[in-house]
């Protein structure tokens, strides 16, 4: 079984993931504020027999981290994490529109969030440090190779960001038990496009993706499964879009 951390986990993806996970995991459901929705996962994991507990906290600050990470330990031996929590700022338009502010907060939750999970990963589950192994799996996204131009261009560098380092991190612990991949989700049906004010964004660039259509958060989160997963047991260092081909 194990234990496995799931960052963001209240809402769209990563509530999924956290659904799915559960079924072979018992999970941390990591959120920043709405602890209804974060509740209503770990109801929905308990009612369905699995084991769940939701912990508050805020991805960039190292001290939530440390509290998030000791909530699994509780829970039993860490077996894997999921940095899903991630923000766009909410605020599409071009990068010379932008606030220094609203850039400076979707890199310190984008970026030095999922540096401070991974790195407090690597120390729970490294053998280096006395662990059992496991994986890790960052959610990036394909704007980090489309750029994002016009909405988000400072949150497609961000993804980015991850992407590279998941790449790096995933070398240097290859030896020690340690698997690091991330999935790059394209369109995917979530509350993340109402919150920017866009709601109608999913079906209005739907027509350029091949498949015709946004996925959903299910989809994505089946690939997250596998790479947590023995079946992905040779993966490390990879990026997989789960995109519907754009």
């Amino acid at each position: 079984m194990g234990v496995v951390i799931v960052t963001g986990g209240g809402r769209g993806i990563g509530a999924a993931v956290a659904r799915q996970v559960a079924r072979e995991h018992e999970v941390v459901v990591g959120y920043a504020g709405d602890h209804d929705a974060a509740a209503g996962v770990v109801a929905e994991i308990t009612a369905a027999g699995g084991t769940a507990v939701a912990v508050a906290g805020e991805v960039a600050d190292e001290a939530d981290v440390t509290r998030l990470f000791d909530a699994a330990a509780d829970l039993g031996v860490l077996h894997g994490v999921v940095c899903n929590a991630g923000i766009t700022g909410n605020t599409p338009g071009r990068l010379d529109e932008q606030e220094a502010a609203t850039v400076r907060r979707v890199l310190d939750v984008n970026v030095l969030g999922v540096f401070l999970c991974n790195r407090e990963a690597v120390r729970r589950m490294s053998t280096r440090y006395g662990g059992d192994g496991g994986a890790i799996v960052n959610v990036s996204s394909t704007a980090a190779g489309r750029g994002s131009p016009g909405e988000w261009v400072h949150y497609a560098a961000s993804k980015a960001a991850v992407e590279t380092l998941t790449y790096g991190l995933a070398q240097e612990v290859a030896a020690e038990g340690v698997r690091v991949n991330a999935i790059a989700p394209g369109l995917v049906l979530t509350d993340l496009h109402a919150a920017a004010g866009m709601p109608n964004r999913p079906a209005e660039r739907a027509p350029m993706i091949p498949m015709r259509r946004a996925g959903e958060p299910a989809e994505v989160a089946e690939g997250v499964t596998w790479l947590l997963s023995p079946a992905a047991s040779f993966v490390t260092g990879a990026i997989l879009p789960i995109s519907g081909g754009y």
